[in-house]
């Protein structure tokens, strides 16, 4: 370039840049110029929050303390009634709902059962009437006929009582009573005539055995602690009456060994020539000195 060339570019400069306005001269000011000639492009869409706004909207989602203690306690508020709600109607469902007799009893035995000592005895029969100590007992069929006894070692008293005999000879079974009421001292009486004149199965002249059990319990249970254990240990006799007869009429159907009157007889005559052969014997023996 010539000299004459650069001095006029040199000067051309000068006065342009005398007559380009101050706000140019400012760096912040040439940014803002240019962000107005050129425009900016709008990245507000996937532009990242500022520190600032963070802050801001993190403040806004948090609560306070205040607005978390009302929240909590809100909360507990709620919960409380759900709990009560719940305990209520748990307690109305119990105040509610039937119990059934079996299902009290079944409760009830429950109960009983554990607390009785395994060890302890099951229940047992006494008896009163007729005593023990008296023997073999007989009762006339058409009288009546009286039985008591006493319970002992019964922890558990049973609702009833149901009060049976046994005969093995003809396998029958003769019910004296059934769910009797149980107290203290147990006492049935039997009217056998009564019986006897209704009866499908009439009584014998036979051993009968008397059985007494829990009514709602059967005849071959086993025995638990302190709970009534079957009786069957009394035994008695039944006998039907027969008209008078006298002796001369009288015949033994059961006496098949009885002599008659012909064979007795002979017998004694048997027996009488015997004595005389044994007597005369020793007499002659005597007589010549042989003893």
């Amino acid at each position: 370039m010539r000299p004459t060339q650069l001095l006029a570019a040199v000067v051309a400069l000068s006065s342009l840049s005398a007559a380009w306005p101050e706000a140019f001269h400012n760096a912040n000011a040439l940014a803002d110029v240019r962000e107005a000639l050129y425009g900016r492009q709008d990245n507000s869409g996937s532009s990242k929050p500022t520190a600032t706004d963070d802050a801001k909207s993190t403040g806004d989602s948090r609560p306070s303390n205040s607005d978390a203690s009302q929240t909590a306690e809100s909360t507990a508020k709620e919960t409380g009634k759900q709990s009560a709600s719940g305990s209520d109607s748990q307690s109305s469902g119990k105040v509610t709902g039937s119990i059934t007799s079996s299902a009290k009893s079944t409760a009830t035995k429950s109960t009983k059962s554990s607390s009785i000592d395994p060890r302890s005895p099951a229940g047992a029969v006494s008896m009163v009437t007729p005593s023990a100590l008296a023997g073999s007992q007989f009762y006339k069929i058409g009288d009546w006929v009286t039985f008591a006894w006493n319970y002992t070692n019964l922890l558990v008293t049973p609702a009833a009582v149901d009060v049976l005999a046994t005969c093995t000879a003809n396998q029958a079974t003769y019910t004296l009573a059934v769910n009797m009421t149980v107290h203290e001292t147990g006492r049935v009486l039997w009217d056998t005539g009564a019986y006897q004149s209704s009866a499908t199965v009439p009584l014998l002249t036979e051993t009968y055995t008397l059985l007494i059990y829990d009514a709602e319990s059967s005849v071959s249970a086993t025995a638990k602690p302190g709970y009534l254990g079957v009786f069957n240990q009394f035994q008695f006799g039944m006998y039907t009456p027969q008209p008078y007869t006298p002796w001369a009429d009288y015949k033994c159907s059961t006496c098949n060994s009885a002599l008659s009157s012909l064979e007795r007889m002979t017998l004694k005559a048997l027996l009488f020539t015997t004595g005389t052969t044994i007597a005369s014997l020793l007499y002659f023996t005597y007589s010549f000195g042989m003893w």
